[in-house]
Order: C-alpha cells, then sequence, then structure tokens
C-alpha cells in the first residue's frame, strides 16, 4: 500500500505463499506492514485485541485488493489467548512463516509517578506478549527458512526524559532477538528486530503536534518517518535476501541515533 492507504500496482511477490502472522497488525506501522507483505504475495494474518472495527476494515480491504487475510483477536498477554492466535492462524493457512511482534504500548511518565500497575501493563505488553506469541508460533514455524521479526522502539538506545520504562521493555526486545537467534539458528530460523524513531500513526499523534519542528529538524533525513518505511524493512527481512542476517536490531529513524 502507498502512505495514503491506496493498493500499489507491483508485481513484487518476493513472499508469494509465504504465511505471516503480525500481532498489532490492524494498524499504524502494524497495517503498514500487513498491506506490505500482502502485495508482496504473502497471505496474512493480522493479530488486534481491541479495535475489531480497524482489523475487519483491513482484512477487506486486503481481500479486496486480491491479497488473503485474516483477522484474529486475542490478548497477547494472556497465554491461551496466544495460543489461540497461532493455531486460528493455522487452520487457516496451514502453517506460519513469518512472525511480526509489533503489538504493543507506548505510555510515558516520569520518574516518581509510576505505580506497579503502569510498570506491568508496559512490560507485559511489550515484552511478555512478545515472548508468549513467539512460544504459540514455534511448533508451526517453518525449518529451516522461518523468520521471526520484532518491534523494539530506538528508545531503547537513545531514551529521553518519560520514557524510561518503555525504554527498558524495548531495551529487552533487543536482548531477546539477540538470544533467540542463538537458539533457533540451528533450526534455520532467523530473529531480527526493528527499532524505528518518531514514526507518524495514530500512536504519535500527540507528541507530533507538539514537537513535529523540533523532531524533523534533529533528524538528518529531515523528514517524519512514515509507517511505510518501517514495513520495508520488515519485507527485506522477512525475504530471501535476508537470510544470513538474524540476531540484528536495525535502527531505522532518518539518522537520530
Amino acid at each position: 500500500m502507498t502512505r495514503s492507504g491506496t493498493a500499489p500496482v507491483t508485481d513484487n511477490k518476493s513472499l508469494s505463499g509465504k504465511v505471516a502472522l503480525i500481532t498489532g497488525g490492524s494498524r499504524g506501522i502494524g497495517a503498514a506492514v500487513a498491506r506490505r507483505f500482502a502485495a508482496a504475495g504473502s497471505p496474512v494474518a493480522i493479530g488486534y485485541q481491541a479495535r475489531s472495527d480497524a482489523a475487519l476494515s483491513l482484512a477487506a480491504e486486503i481481500t479486496a485488493a486480491g491479497g488473503q487475510c485474516l483477522a484474529v483477536q486475542g490478548d497477547i498477554t494472556d497465554a491461551d489467548a496466544a495460543q489461540r492466535i497461532a493455531a486460528d492462524t493455522v487452520a487457516r493457512f496451514g502453517r506460519i512463516d513469518i512472525l511480526v511482534n509489533c503489538a504493543g504500548v507506548a505510555p510515558y511518565r516520569p520518574l516518581g509517578a509510576m505505580d506497579a500497575a503502569y510498570v506491568r501493563a508496559i512490560l507485559d505488553a511489550n515484552v511478555l506478549g512478545t515472548v508468549l506469541v513467539t512460544q504459540a508460533v514455534l511448533a508451526h514455524l517453518t525449518a529451516p527458512g522461518g523468520r521471526i521479526i520484532n518491534f523494539a522502539s530506538a528508545m531503547a538506545f537513545r531514551p529521553v526524559p518519560t520514557s524510561s520504562i518503555y525504554a527498558a521493555s524495548k531495551a529487552a526486545v533487543v536482548t531477546l532477538t539477540h538470544a533467540w537467534s542463538k537458539e533457533l539458528g540451528p533450526r534455520g530460523i532467523t530473529v531480527n528486530a526493528i527499532a524505528p524513531g518518531v514514526i507518524e500513526t495514530e500512536m504519535t499523534a500527540a507528541i507530533l503536534t507538539e514537537r513535529r519542528p523540533g523532531i524533523v529538524a534533529s533528524t538528518p533525513l529531515g523528514r517524519i518517518g512514515q509507517a511505510d518505511d518501517i514495513a520495508g524493512i520488515a519485507l527485506f527481512l522477512s525475504s530471501a535476501e535476508a537470510g544470513w542476517v538474524t540476531g540484528r536490531t536495525i535502527v531505522a529513524d532518518g539518522g537520530v541515533t
């Protein structure tokens, strides 16, 4: 899809027949990844927790453009739900070749204003959810040849004030990625992560309203990142061309880090 949300005209079928499960796939970066993968020939399952309207709308859009898409609901922080998300994907498409762990949350609070519930909610969504879904998918993942792509954040490398717990959760994802690549390498499964900077999505609307000129000024490429910028990296990491890349986190923030 293009940045305006319309289907691109493309002959690129680099993921033809490769089944992808994308958590957090109903909007933002996850939706851009789903569109890009579908355009490349991948049947996609988009995982969502609450926004059924967005998920079903995206599934219908991809199907209308000639792709295959399944919307699967579930809370990734619940082990049973994670297992069901994986099982529903396999029931529809027969297997899973690519897992994209894109679901997460990003609330900021300053030190002194955090309570246990706040900390747990971030760690559960960003770390526990990544672990539970990956474990649920592992039994179904193509080996050799499987791909796991986790979503970290540039904040893992350059945290800003009030971002400490979010940044720490994404630093954990970087470490999980590196460690899992060692475990799964002998099975021919690659594990990589993408660490975006500020990307223009619904989640970043407030911060961009407040700080857009400053963010643009501090970015060497001189603009705000778009969801499709990140989807292109996910497409590469899922492709045959990335078969010798594993355990790496790609920082994609326009040169800020």
